[in-house]
């Protein structure tokens, strides 16, 4: 019962028969990924098990090979993807053997390497730059509706739709409590990885907005005076706050702020204000926290003290293994494990556990780089009308927003496609130009013309 993924693979076909592998990457992989879980897998004899996910991007890539990677254009950033991606495969197969290692491998390659290189190669170079970014919104507000029964009675709706077809995989994703309230997950897992998955979505809604990318209502029905833009809004704050997460609730705050530079007449002031706040405000909270969490897990005074508490036991007795595999880790479940410490909620520190400071250094660099780059750009090209229409501060703020995050959940299943997936768009956005395509808050909208029908078949 567990093929039906290759639902994801038929859906992905049907589309580029209909239209061409450009709208399949866009409209289908994009649902898919957002829309349904990456934890149900198709367990295959001897072969790498697939998700939804993957198996709705392999046509895709295949056709784009096929069609000699067309739009795509080599730049920099390509060796520093490819070599944290190689590192990691790299790595488990030296702890791990091979049979553990061509999982992983493949799910790097289908997961990593190709959402990079396609959203690379497509969604500037054909134009869809904003039809990619609605098809986020979309997927993630359709995922909030069904949430709202997650919320509600504390059960996670896809388990039960997709539990009979995938027996035992989603047990070990259960719903969780705070404040006495459920934290909504959806088809992300865990509510951690929902709360980054509507960052994104609430960023990239905040750019549309501005930039009147919407159309006034919807087709079908209207929500009392709010527009749709409004509605889409309210609706992916409301996904964020039902999730219950911090981490992911701070770093939305704090991509906020860092969109901000880009919204006023001197954006430099408002630059070096923000600079100016992280060490006037955030050293102090800093130091605060610190403290706060310094107490230890047995003397805390709360639920959130003692969560602080964990984070801190975390880095102090996880550091030591992590350098004694400094290169390239332990493997995926090698290390070696400290008692009353199941979850290492800090991405930067898995990774560097898992294989190597390496990794972990050359994610981080993926991230310093493209915001460095990001806020260039925009302040290039600043300030744009209206305010809120920079996409490069817009998506300067989601990195910040995002390398937070990670410091404080762990980043896997959708997140780490929809990641590669968001820096290959960054990529080509850059390499385009940025903000100085941007007249208006209008985006550049390139039209294929097909002097033959047949083309529609390969395109």
């Amino acid at each position: 019962m567990s093929a039906i993924v290759i639902l994801g693979a038929i859906a992905s076909i049907i589309w580029i028969v209909r239209k061409s592998y450009r709208d399949a990457f866009v409209d289908i992989y994009v649902a898919v990924l957002l829309g349904l879980p990456c934890w149900c897998r198709w367990p295959l004899p001897g072969l790498p098990d697939p998700t939804f996910q993957q198996a709705a991007i392999l046509p895709i890539a295949a056709v784009f090979v096929v069609r000699g990677f067309k739009g795509y254009r080599f730049s920099a950033m390509d060796l520093l993807v490819a070599f944290l991606l190689t590192l990691i495969g790299v790595s488990e197969f030296i702890n791990a053997g091979f049979a553990d290692a061509q999982n992983l491998i493949f799910d790097v390659t289908a997961g990593g390497l190709l959402p990079y290189v396609l959203a690379k190669a497509i969604i500037e170079p054909s134009g869809l730059r904003v039809r990619f970014l609605r098809n986020i919104v979309l997927s993630a507000s359709f995922v909030i509706v069904l949430t709202i029964y997650e919320s509600k009675f504390a059960y996670n709706p896809y388990r039960r739709l997709l539990d009979p077809f995938f027996p035992g995989q989603g047990d070990g994703w259960v719903t969780t409590f705070r404040y006495g309230l459920a934290r909504v997950a959806g088809p992300y897992g865990h509510a951690i990885l929902a709360g980054v998955v509507f960052m994104f979505a609430i960023r990239l809604q905040s750019w549309l907005d501005a930039s009147n990318h919407w159309e006034r209502n919807f087709r079908r029905f209207q929500i009392g005076n709010f527009t749709k833009s409004q509605v889409l809004t309210g609706w992916t704050i409301l996904g964020l706050i039902l999730t219950w997460v911090r981490g992911p609730q701070l770093g939305t705050l704090l991509a906020w702020l860092f969109s901000l530079i880009g919204q006023g007449r001197n954006p430099r002031k408002r630059a070096v204000l923000a600079l100016s706040s992280i060490f006037v405000v955030g050293i102090p909270i800093a130091i605060s926290f610190y403290t706060y969490a310094s107490v230890g897990r047995a003397q805390a005074k709360s639920d959130s003290q003692e969560t602080a508490a964990y984070r801190k036991e975390l880095i102090d007795k996880y550091m030591d293994i992590a350098f004694q595999h400094s290169w390239l880790g332990w493997g995926r479940n090698g290390w070696p494990k400290v008692g009353g410490m199941p979850s290492i909620d800090n991405y930067y520190l898995l990774l560097a556990l898992q294989h190597g400071t390496l990794a972990t250094t050359s994610l981080f660099l993926i991230i310093v780089i493209q915001s460095t780059r990001l806020y260039r750009n925009g302040m290039r090209s600043a300030p744009l009308r209206p305010p809120g229409s920079s996409l490069s501060f817009n998506l300067f703020g989601l990195y910040i927003g995002f390398g937070f995050s990670i410091a404080t959940v762990f980043m896997g299943d959708t997140l780490v496609p929809l990641f590669f997936m968001m820096v290959g768009f960054t990529e080509a956005y850059l390499l385009a130009g940025g903000d100085a395509q941007n007249t208006g808050g209008k985006s550049r909208v390139a039209v294929a013309v097909r002097p033959f029908r047949f083309n529609r078949l390969v395109s």
